[in-house]
């Protein structure tokens, strides 16, 4: 999916755990088939996965899980992967990678959830749990994903997208912009930095039994503008659980409509960037451009 990316199997896997790892050696490694664009996941055993960055961008992310994810996760109502252990570069890989406890479900969809609402009402405590934490030290807004930070500084990604999209047959790209400009002319967040996920897409929140169980790829975990943890609005929700959404959160209309800029520009973004390369990102950043201009 992207040209710095390093190639990683079975079989390296397999290697870097007989090394680092011995009691887990002969567990049976298997690739995790996902949409996923940071990290290579890997099951081991029945109980643990590996996760592997793919490129030197998102290198560190298994320092930072390790850091934060044990005192935030039990402050919070919904699961968050649990490391248990980081491993060093070896056998041909070139960053750090981590072994985690493996996480039961599959990724979410709408129509996975048993109560859409009651999962709504989930989703907005986990969200509002997150943000009552206290964001001391946390990693600020523009150190991952740009995030939790103001919209303005994606503005030439955005129109660069728009612009590879033009004549495509596919993509409203008038209708995109006008919805783009709107949420740039939004007011831009000026208070303190709380948690967010900032990656609340569907790939990252787990069903299991037809309700809303876990969140995971704490990658972009970040203190920033509470807009950043609107995705799930137009990435997964759907209806009448839309408008539930923004009420149990509160949410007034400049933050919302930064909330939905954030949605819009990561669709943007990723339909050309990932048009060869990822079709399950693919159909997701479609699906969401749909709910945006809908």
């Amino acid at each position: 999916m992207h040209e710095d990316e390093v190639e990683i199997d079975e079989a390296q896997v397999a290697r870097l755990i007989a090394e680092q790892f011995p009691r887990w050696a002969g567990l049976p490694v298997r690739r995790v088939a996902s949409s996923g664009t940071d990290n290579a996941m890997f099951r081991l055993g029945d109980e643990l996965c590996v996760r592997m960055p793919r490129r030197p961008g998102t290198a560190g992310q298994v320092e930072k899980d390790v850091r934060w994810l044990p005192r935030l996760a039990p402050q919070l109502p919904l699961a968050l992967p649990e490391p248990l252990e980081l491993g060093r570069p070896g056998a041909g890989f070139p960053y750090t990678w981590g072994v985690y406890r493996w996480l039961t479900g599959v990724e979410s969809a709408f129509e996975l959830l048993a109560d859409p609402i009651q999962d709504t009402y989930t989703l907005a405590g986990f969200i509002k749990a997150l943000q009552a934490i206290d964001a001391t030290d946390a990693p600020l807004a523009g150190s991952s994903f740009g995030r939790g930070a103001p919209l303005a500084p994606r503005d030439g990604e955005v129109r660069a997208a728009l612009a590879a999209l033009a004549g495509d047959g596919e993509t409203d790209t008038a209708g995109a912009l006008a919805s783009w400009e709107q949420s740039l002319d939004a007011a831009v967040y000026d208070g303190p930095p709380v948690w967010i996920h900032s990656d609340l897409l569907p790939g990252n929140l787990l069903v299991d039994g037809g309700r809303l169980t876990a969140v995971i790829d704490c990658a972009g975990l970040l203190a920033g503008d509470p807009a950043g943890d609107l995705l799930p609005a137009w990435a997964l929700l759907r209806g009448e659980s839309r408008q539930v959404f923004r009420d149990a959160l509160g949410v007034d209309e400049d933050t919302w409509l930064r909330g939905r800029g954030w949605a819009l520009s990561i669709a943007l973004i990723g339909l050309p960037y990932y048009r060869d390369t990822n079709p399950g990102f693919v159909r997701l950043c479609r699906a969401i451009l749909a709910e945006v201009l809908g």
